[in-house]
């Protein structure tokens, strides 16, 4: 059994972010063509670049992987991720009220428009059922998940921790 993290003293090793585009009744998704959760269903998104603030590393994201302008961006929250293997990972999650562009397949995502009735949750990463709630609801969240590869061995969601000035 692994040992639990102890989430007081956890420190990213790095830092990404996410970012889902809302439209009428639907979410923009991506299949993921490589990199961490190649395979499975997630929104847009990737690192953080030295002297990148998250939201501008999440705009960035979008225009690359799928060449679209997010319009109407704000936070959402966090998600701390520790894997077995030693990552160490926290992921702002932003969401954005539409965007300018088509959403254009590219050699990292493949994009598609998700019915909020029917998000896709059997091909996405297992944290994804607690935390998307919160997303849907625009309820700021916080989360800290435990994986051992794909595979979550623990997690929490709950609102959203207030900031202690990192950003």
């Amino acid at each position: 059994m692994e040992p639990p993290v102890d989430w007081s003293t956890w420190r990213p090793e790095k830092v990404a972010t996410l970012l889902f585009v809302f439209r009428e009744g639907e979410v923009l998704l991506i299949h993921k063509k490589r990199g961490l959760g190649a395979g499975k269903v997630n929104g847009p998104g990737g690192h953080v670049e030295d002297g990148e603030t998250p939201l501008a590393a999440a705009v960035r994201e979008v225009e690359e992987e799928l060449g679209i302008v997010p319009l109407a961006v704000e936070p959402a929250g966090e998600l701390r991720f520790q894997f077995t293997d030693g990552l160490a990972l926290l992921v702002h999650v932003f969401r954005a009220r539409g965007c300018r562009g088509e959403p254009r397949e590219t050699d990292e995502a493949a994009p598609f428009w998700a019915p909020l009735a029917a998000i896709p949750f059997d091909r996405m990463w297992a944290d994804d059922r607690l935390w998307f709630p919160w997303l849907l609801r625009g309820e700021p969240f916080s989360g800290r998940f435990l994986f051992d590869g794909e595979r979550l061995l623990s997690g929490e969601v709950g609102p959203r921790e207030s900031d202690s000035g990192a950003g």
